[in-house]
């Protein structure tokens, strides 16, 4: 009996659909392929995931730079044993159910799938409306430009994480096994399941789409509303770093060249670097490739229902700070983290920067302390010892440590940051059972306001989102990469310069005019105390330097081959387990185990 009133109920829907307007048939919120998009401006529509995609968890809306990349290159020191994960990428040795080695995959493949129905979408809307106007046609090409020059990224991100080798001059490691290449939407399962490109394959692949994006984009200057989308010289940008990575020394040398000649791009002065990574001067002089992040976004960033134009990767690199109503104790001290507080700034990265004084002794009773008050952000029980305190000024002044520590790091009871938005306070030591220094994230980490959900603030001001943009290619990348590609050619006079160019700027001096702090050789001195591997080597020193905690340094380490003595530099984390890097397989990450699953022509990299 209930059976067939079901199937009355059934018949009464069928009869009452087939009556309705077919236009209200489908669902309200789809398209059909056979009439969408039929403007440019809907093309614009469907262009806008390739970018919004940038910002996925398992990219650069949470995951990728702070649990995957920073604990990778051991930039940062994580206390967090909840996450095997996370713990697992500490210590490079990666299993193949990794978190966020599967999120990363699946983000960087989501955003070649966007790519690619904005270029078939492209083809569609000249089918529909053949008959464009010049102005029209102009704009499809430039979306068209976007969208390869965003998919030779994601495919670039991709290899440099997922293939086996990189390639070196002449071809070598080209047969090895790249990533899968989906050049169009795929139509049936059939065609979803593909085998892994060669190296070589991939690669070539990848130069395509940025020489593609680079001639569609030519010329084409966007507007200040429009200031974040790529251009021309972000695809020669990439371009340039594409044959770098695979040591086309000539072909790089061209392209960065012309870049650097021709873009009016120019490496930002000191002035503007040392705030450019917490919120200010965002697209600037230097800035090639740069995701707009909202500050003023609200909810759990990224996480937040609908859209929404935020990261919230500064939740994990958080600093401490003494005082304020809310927090755990330490030592007796009040500390309240800006975010999580997951992560420390490396001991041996302050070492590495050049910091010789070592770390600070015992701190010693403040005489201002008023015990009336008791410990407050303004009110500290205890303070760091005046003779210290005054060596420690004088590395900054005297510039004995390379100037960069104190963009990339904050020093304890030196160093504030405005633990509620309004009142500043010092910046707190905290108890890594490694970590003597305890310094704690500048660059890319909230200095000035409070990242974190359901932590005290007495003056109400609680933000979930990061304030500041990320630099996905600027100037500085760019100088160094032709460096690469001179002294790769033979040209170790112009790779000199154009190190010694960015080791100026970072020291607040004329980029162009030679000084007393200038490199003499390639193989001469640089900061890095007791370092076998970059204390002699500038043009990996000024990489690991100048782009510290920006996510390119581990494909360095994979290009170079220089992953056992990374470990061994660092030696400890102080997470679960030492540093366990297998040579034979840690350069690269596995192909997760949902892939393996559904693909059944994807192979898995060697050692996995």
């Amino acid at each position: 009996m209930i059976k067939k009133i079901y199937i009355s109920i059934l018949a009464v829907m069928l009869i009452a659909g087939c009556k309705k307007n077919p236009i209200n048939v489908g669902p309200t919120n789809a398209y059909s392929s056979a009439n969408y998009p039929s403007t440019v401006a809907q093309l614009q529509t469907v262009l806008v995931s390739a970018y919004a995609n940038l910002r996925d968890p398992g990219l650069y809306g949470f995951w990728l730079l702070p649990k995957a990349m920073s604990n990778s290159m051991h930039q940062i020191n994580t206390q967090y044993g909840g996450d095997a994960s996370w713990t697992e990428m500490a210590n490079t040795n990666l299993s193949v159910g990794n978190t966020y080695v599967g999120a990363a995959w699946l983000a960087l493949y989501v955003g070649v799938k966007d790519c690619n129905v904005t270029i078939a979408a492209a083809a569609q809307l000249a089918s529909i409306n053949p008959n464009l106007s010049a102005a029209d046609k102009a704009t499809v090409s430039l979306i068209l430009g976007q969208a390869y020059c965003l998919r030779g990224w994601y495919y670039m991100e991709l290899e440099c994480l997922y293939g086996e080798k990189y390639m070196t001059a002449g071809g070598t490691n080209g047969s090895a096994q790249g990533v899968p290449i989906f050049s169009a939407l795929p139509t049936d399962l059939a065609s979803t399941q593909v085998a892994r490109s060669s190296v070589k394959d991939t690669w070539a692949f990848i130069i395509n789409d940025f020489k593609q994006a680079e001639s569609l984009l030519k010329g084409n200057t966007w507007d200040a509303a429009d200031a974040a989308r790529v251009t021309q010289w972000t695809a020669e940008g990439l371009l340039g770093k594409a044959y770098v990575y695979t040591q086309d020394w000539a072909d790089a040398k061209t392209v960065l060249s012309d870049l650097m000649t021709n873009s009016g791009k120019t490496l930002m002065p000191y002035s503007t670097y040392f705030n450019a990574f917490n919120g200010q001067n965002k697209l600037n002089s230097e800035s090639l490739f740069e995701l707009y992040v909202d500050p003023n976004s609200s909810g759990y960033g990224t996480y937040s229902p609908g859209a929404n134009s935020s990261t919230i990767n500064g939740l994990i690199w958080s600093p401490y700070t003494y005082g304020g109503p809310a927090g755990g104790g330490f030592n007796g001290v009040q500390t309240q983290p800006l975010g999580y507080g997951n992560s420390l700034f490396h001991d041996r990265n302050v070492l590495r920067f050049g910091y010789s004084i070592g770390p600070a002794p015992a701190p010693v009773n403040n005489p201002n302390y008023n015990p009336l008050v008791g410990p407050q952000y303004y009110n500290q029980q205890q303070v760091m010892d005046p003779v210290y305190k005054q060596q420690a000024l004088a590395v900054r002044t005297n510039k004995t440590a390379d100037p960069r520590l104190f963009i990339n790091a904050l020093q304890p009871r030196l160093d504030s940051v405005q633990f509620d938005g309004v009142h500043w306070a010092l910046v707190a030591q905290t108890g890594y059972a490694q970590d003597v220094y305890g310094w704690a994230v500048k660059k890319y980490s909230p200095i000035n306001y409070n990242e974190g959900t359901g932590l005290g603030n007495p003056s109400g001001i609680q933000q979930t989102a990061d304030a500041w943009d990320y630099y996905i290619l600027r100037l500085a990348d760019v100088y160094l990469l032709y460096a690469e590609a001179c002294i790769g050619s033979g040209d170790n006079v112009n790779g000199l310069e154009y190190i010694n160019k960015v080791k100026r700027r970072a020291y607040n001096l004329p980029t162009n005019t030679p000084s007393s702090i200038d490199y003499k050789s390639l193989t001469d001195k640089t900061s890095a105390i007791n370092d076998p591997v970059l204390g002699n080597n500038p043009l990996y020193y000024e990489r690991w330097a100048e782009l510290f905690n920006e996510g390119s340094w581990w494909f360095d380490v994979c290009r170079w081959q220089i992953g056992q003595s990374e470990a061994t530099y660092y030696g400890y984390t102080d997470v679960p387990g030492p540093i366990n890097f297998v040579p034979s397989k840690s350069y690269v990450w596995p192909i997760p185990q949902s892939e393996i699953n559904s693909n059944s022509k994807i192979k898995q990299s060697t050692g996995y």
